[in-house]
């Protein structure tokens, strides 16, 4: 396989060019990829990885209609949206015909936080307020107004001072969050939270541009929503003046299965105000999308300030873009999700039963978490044990990722293509890793002698501190 550099050269070369805050990957011993095929990537010695962690190379890394697409249209023409294009138009009418009717106006820009910044411009523009509600634990972007409203960037840094017109309410999360499954009506209780943030918004002399969220939350834990919650917020976002804006950046295009959009589970009465896509919308190519209703755009225009992409809508990403909407059709990847992720979500629950180091399964589709958690009861989050498994899936060529607040969610959402023996092999190294784990647990009784269990723990927390890069 073809490398201009070898590996050390490559990462020599990475700490003197790029910025130390860019972070990669298995950071003690990086991986580097030369090539990557449906959901396989390969590197510089031609080992085969399964991709478990790319929602970005949708519907299969270099897919051959994607990639022909793309070259047939760049061969031909690339422009701006201000000369007239039929792909623009008709990528527009393809990706309506994927969202509810209210839904018919697309703005096309270049990356997940453009769309979202975007969003807020919309949102703030239509209202003429500013404020808005975001949820804990929440990511929405790296630009600055974004970062300002994702808890999951700004509670990192010490010294960060959250905007007056940021405000965070709880994550509606069910197995951990302040409302839990098997209460009164946790998608109520979630609501009032920010029927309550509303109240006192309005009580300081401040109004509610927007709501904005995840469908699914990603980076927050791969949290479900409980059913009936968006639609209690939107009511209380609307009666408020403000907008409900849908993230749908990382579980759009059909990886829920079920549905082509992750905001649809909630049901069909549930329709946001504004959606924004990105990821996985052009396979791996920088495109993204904002869509919503003709009245938020006119109020969009009426503000008088023209709205100009350099690069959003332009040919070629428009041509990738119907590329992937017919893959996704034609290959039923929507079905493969379904399918596959109810085979991977039943695999997971068994190793539940068996290992007391798994605490929750949830997800939908092909986007799927595993909590780790010490204690069941207390919910004490298994945080060395999850990076555990991940730098020992590595080892054996699956890669995949932990996150949540706590860092203690394996995570699940692989490219679409993804199979059953995929998954059966994944669920299987996962077994055998949490096996050997348990007798660091402090939740599994240990039959040896404790002098011999507690310098084994020793060696592995000293172990774990050198992968992460941690400070004792």
């Amino acid at each position: 396989l073809m490398e201009i550099f070898e590996k050390k050269k490559t990462v020599d070369l990475r700490k003197k060019h790029i910025g130390p805050s860019c972070k990669i990957f298995f950071s003690h011993d990086p991986i580097k990829i030369v090539q990557a095929k449906g959901q396989y990537m390969y590197d510089e010695k031609g080992r085969r990885y399964l991709d478990c962690i790319n929602n970005v190379a949708h519907v299969g890394h270099c897919h051959p209609d994607v990639v022909k697409a793309g070259a047939q249209q760049m061969e031909l023409l690339n422009t701006n949206s201000r000369f007239l294009h039929d792909k623009l138009v008709l990528y527009a009418q393809r990706l309506q015909a994927t969202l509810p009717d209210k839904l018919s106006v697309c703005y096309f820009v270049n990356s997940g936080s453009e769309a979202n910044d975007l969003a807020l411009r919309l949102a703030r523009e239509y209202s003429g307020h500013k404020d808005v509600i975001t949820l804990e634990n929440a990511y929405h972007g790296h630009v600055s107004s974004l970062i300002d409203i994702s808890p999951y960037k700004f509670h990192q840094l010490s010294d960060f001072e959250q905007n007056q017109f940021v405000h965070v309410a709880p994550s509606p999360d069910v197995y951990r969050g302040k409302y839990r499954a098997g209460g009164a009506d946790p998608a109520t209780a979630y609501a009032d939270e920010v029927k309550d943030i509303i109240e006192g918004v309005h009580a300081k002399g401040r109004k509610i541009a927007a709501f904005i969220a995840e469908s699914l939350q990603s980076c927050g834990g791969q949290v479900v929503p409980p059913m009936g919650y968006f639609q209690q917020v939107a009511e209380h976002v609307r009666k408020a003046g403000g907008l409900f804006i849908a993230d749908e950046v990382q579980v759009g295009f059909g990886r829920v299965g079920a549905h082509f959009w992750a905001f649809q589970l909630q049901g069909e009465d549930f329709v946001p105000d504004i959606v924004t896509m990105g990821k996985p919308i052009g396979n791996g190519h920088p495109m993204s999308c904002v869509v919503t209703t003709k009245e938020v755009a006119e109020a969009f225009m009426s503000s008088g300030m023209e709205y100009f992409n350099t690069f959003g809508g332009n040919p070629v990403s428009c041509a990738v873009g119907l590329a992937v909407l017919d893959v996704i059709e034609k290959e039923d990847l929507r079905g493969n999700a379904l399918r596959v992720g109810r085979h991977l979500t039943s695999l997971l629950e068994k190793q539940k039963e068996k290992h007391p180091l798994i605490g929750d399964i949830r997800g939908c589709g092909l986007f799927v978490g595993v909590e780790l958690v010490r204690d069941r009861l207390k919910l004490t989050p298994a945080t060395a044990e999850a990076q555990e498994v991940i730098y020992k899936l590595k080892e054996d060529y699956i890669l995949l990722s932990a996150d949540g607040p706590h860092r203690n969610v394996l995570k699940f959402k692989p490219p679409m293509c993804f199979t059953t023996a995929d998954a059966d092999l994944a669920v299987e190294k996962i077994d055998h890793i949490l096996t050997d784990c348990s007798v660091f647990s402090g939740i599994v009784n240990c039959t040896r002698n404790q002098a011999t269990c507690s310098a084994q723990r020793v060696e592995y927390s000293c172990t774990l501190r050198q992968k992460l890069d941690c400070v004792s």
